[in-house]
């Protein structure tokens, strides 16, 4: 298989040196961010913790964490640990739960941004001669700088195609022959759907055959689906905001979990209840403190995002660089019917893995009689008749049971009958809390 890394001098290092880098940069990162932020001074000296105590690797789990509510609080500048005058640019989460959580950059931080995405690409194998369709905003969010940027470090030509406007969209990757895309998942099977109304296969009629997906949780057989409409390789990226943006971690072409870059941060999984950092190949919340960020370092960095440590020393690859496994969820997007823990993505997996369902699907919680419903209600790929809408209803509220261990009610509906999204999906909605 041709494997291409962008920068194998830091990218395919002996874990030693990956180590003593980490080390060395977490010791100055420490004692930064001790010395030019009040927030972390304050937190440090609460847990009795100064800076001269970091000796080892391990010695980070005597450090605070860091929380979205933290950043909320610190609203706007609170996080810097640089003069405001060296900040080159600002950005924000939506803010739809509250005060939005701020993401400061300096020229070194735009510059590491760049690298990192850099390595990301290539490591899908979306390199120099590729023509790379951005279908993510361009404002405060941070995914379509963060391709974009990327893309120009590596010589990719870059098409800032933001959001929306779809069948536009389909006509630049034909006129433009565009060979890549990236996007949240949800939107390569909006973009293929639009497509094939327009008359245009993006298997046949389309030049693209590589993706790089992310900013959302999507299942194995979510990327099967945008493999087989586009002829495509898709790959996972992973990354947020408040560590930059998109880059903190990338599958390869292997597809076996997703490459952090170690020189750039330290990953931890702990428990999302007790905080306890468990072990390789235990599956928790991943806690993240950046070694390099300029503006705004982040000390153990909880995301509520739910993966594992993969306990593997060496991809074929020849990165050298821990995996993650892919994003299962995140803590506040798993829902609880009857005191059963259920992620969105375990109801994708079974749904897609039918051959007569369509990609679209809704999750309604109710409650009835004191006792949590789950409904799910799916598009069929083509029309069906009622008699083969119960059938097709009860073989999925079947297979469902099986893997999340609750009864649903299953409905399916004609092709076209459930909202679309351009940027991320909304899978759940739950009329308990309404």
């Amino acid at each position: 298989m041709n494997v291409a890394i962008w920068n194998p001098s830091l990218e395919a290092v002996s874990r030693d040196v990956i180590e003593r880098i980490q080390l060395e940069r977490l010791r100055e990162v420490v004692h930064r961010v001790y010395n030019n932020n009040y927030h972390y001074r304050l937190k440090m000296k609460e847990r009795g913790v100064k800076p001269e105590d970091i000796k080892t690797l391990k010695d980070i789990e005597k450090l605070p964490y860091t929380t979205k509510e933290d950043l909320r609080e610190l609203y706007p500048f609170g996080a810097s640990a640089v003069p405001l005058n060296h900040i080159a640019e600002i950005r924000a989460s939506s803010g739809t739960t509250g005060k939005p959580t701020v993401t400061l950059y300096t020229m070194k931080d735009l510059e590491n941004w760049s690298e990192v995405m850099a390595r990301s690409l290539v490591a899908a194998n979306i390199v120099k001669g590729d023509i790379l369709l951005i279908a993510y905003n361009y404002h405060m969010f941070t995914g379509g700088f963060g391709f974009h940027y990327g893309a120009l470090k590596v010589g990719i030509t870059a098409i800032p195609a933001g959001v929306g406007f779809t069948q536009r969209q389909v006509m630049m990757i034909k006129d433009f022959g565009v060979t890549a895309i990236t996007s949240v998942p949800n939107y390569a099977i909006r973009l293929a759907e639009v497509a094939f109304e327009m008359g245009v296969d993006p298997s046949k009629d389309t030049k693209v055959r590589k993706g790089m997906f992310g900013a959302a949780p999507w299942s194995e057989s979510l990327r099967k689906r945008i493999e087989e409409l586009w002829d495509m390789q898709a790959y996972d990226m992973y990354g947020l905001s408040e560590l930059w943006g998109p880059g903190v971690a990338a599958e390869c072409v292997y597809k076996h979990g997703l490459h952090v870059w170690e020189d750039h941060f330290v990953v931890e999984v702990v428990d999302p209840r007790t905080g306890d950092v468990l072990e390789p190949e235990e599956k928790g919340e991943l806690v993240f403190t950046t070694l390099t960020k300029d503006a705004m370092p982040l000390i153990r960095y909880r995301t509520r995002d739910i993966s594992r440590i993969l306990d593997q020393k060496q991809c074929d690859c020849g990165r050298t660089h821990k995996k993650i496994d892919r994003i299962q969820g995140r803590t506040d997007d798993m829902f609880i019917i009857n005191g059963v823990n259920i992620w969105p993505t375990a109801i994708q997996e079974v749904l897609l893995g039918e051959p007569l369902i369509a990609p679209h699907f809704q999750i309604v919680i109710d409650r009835e009689n004191a006792m949590d419903k789950l409904i799910i209600q799916v598009e069929s790929k083509t029309k069906l008749s009622e008699e083969d809408k119960k059938l097709l209803a009860k073989k999925l509220a079947y297979d469902l049971r099986e893997v999340i261990m609750v009864s649903p009610i299953v409905e399916v509906v004609d092709p076209g009958t459930l909202p679309r999204f351009d940027g991320k999906p909304r899978y759940v909605i739950d009329k308990r809390v309404l």
